[in-house]
């Protein structure tokens, strides 16, 4: 008798996992398609996800591949949906958009964070000031002390947090089909969950605004937190879909905003200031990044990118100024080597600045008038 293909046995492989909501499985449905098998054993296809599939699917699929003898390799290409024109019908939460001077009702879900204690957002209004690193810092320097912090990375568009802790896994899987919930990595004390985690190294996550929504959903829902002191969720920079989502799934207890000294960053901070205070939740203050650096020839202070404009920024819009972080060789060398600066180099100015700006962030998320908001 002779022995099955190895592309029939990874095709049956994929025929045994089923869509809950469909009820079909994922080839014949047409989710799992344009397959190729090279020589070694290296399997690629395209998996198209719909709009209300979870993303454990494609683990799934993958770890069904990944099972069968002969697979060296699995390559998934996945599909994200795009979203349905405007003026057609979206579920609850989906497709809104927030008019000039209006405010959405949020509806937040305590059920979504149960377990959570304080959920705090770092956002800015533009990107390349550092928002991760702040965040990614802030997480840590929260795990240091003691406590018990998740990480959720809702920059969908650009996924830096799984680099910035240096961690390449995937996540597991664990439950009954249908019942699935995703095991958070963990890192430097640190539980971490991050679309990078999910796609292939490189691929671009390209979806409109709805998916965002669904995507954060399902990182508060079916991802396995346990119990949590804090979350800090590394927004997208802006004031778009994400921010919005995020404040109408739960209560956040405080956003915290990043800029650079130049005017230009500054401007569009104070945007973002705005949105948040349109949706009711509290801003805990405004971190300057880039805040000048020591010359190390003469040692004095140069002010690379300007000066004071955080602190500016915060006064005119009656917020806390949290404190700056200088340019320090040492976040950069940190980040290469996935260990946060106040992991790698906490006695560096840059270290010592944020172990400062997290106490600021922590005594400003525990005041009474955040807590009230």
């Amino acid at each position: 008798m002779m022995a099955e293909r190895l592309e029939d046995r990874v095709r049956r492989a994929l025929e045994g996992v089923v869509n809950e909501r469909t009820g079909r499985d994922v080839v014949s449905s047409g989710q799992a398609q344009g397959m190729e098998i090279s020589p070694d054993g290296r399997v690629t296809f395209q998996f198209q996800l719909g709009p209300e599939d979870p993303g454990t699917l494609v683990r799934v699929a993958r770890a069904a591949v990944e099972a069968v003898e002969g697979v060296t390799r699995v390559k998934i290409d996945v599909k994200l949906p795009t979203a349905p024109s405007q003026g057609q019908g979206h579920g609850h939460g989906r497709g809104r958009t927030l008019k000039p001077g209006s405010v959405p009702a949020p509806e937040p879900s305590t059920e979504l964070t149960s377990e959570i204690g304080r959920i705090i957002a770092v956002s800015s209004g533009k990107g390349g000031v550092g928002k991760s690193t702040v965040a990614a810092n802030l997480a840590a320097r929260i795990a240091q002390l003691g406590h018990r912090v998740g990480l959720l990375d809702a920059d969908v568009y650009g996924p830096n947090i799984p680099l910035m802790f240096g961690e390449k896994r995937r996540p597991q899987v664990t439950g009954d089909r249908g019942q699935e919930r995703i095991v958070p990595l963990e890192s430097h004390g640190v539980r971490l969950m991050s679309l990078g985690f999910l796609l292939e190294e490189e691929q671009p996550a390209i979806m409109r605004g709805p998916l965002v929504s669904g995507i954060l959903r399902q990182f508060l829902e079916q991802v396995e937190w346990g119990p949590l002191d804090y979350l800090v969720v590394d927004m997208p920079p802006g004031t778009g879909d994400a921010q919005l989502s995020l404040v109408q799934l739960v209560n956040v207890d405080g956003a915290v905003l990043v800029t650079t000294p130049q005017d230009v960053s500054v401007g569009d901070v104070r945007r973002a200031v705005r949105m948040f205070e349109k949706v009711r939740t509290p801003v805990l203050g405004v971190v300057e990044n880039m805040s000048g650096m020591s010359c190390p020839h003469c040692g004095g202070h140069v002010n690379v990118f300007g000066e004071g404009g955080g602190q500016r920024l915060a006064e005119s819009v009656a917020t806390q100024f949290l404190g700056g972080v200088p340019l320090d060789p040492a976040v950069s060398v940190s980040g290469d080597e996935g260990r946060p600066t106040v992991v790698s180099a906490p006695d560096s100015p840059a270290g010592r600045a944020f172990a400062e700006i997290v106490d600021a962030i922590l005594a400003a998320v525990s005041a009474p008038d955040a807590a009230a908001n």
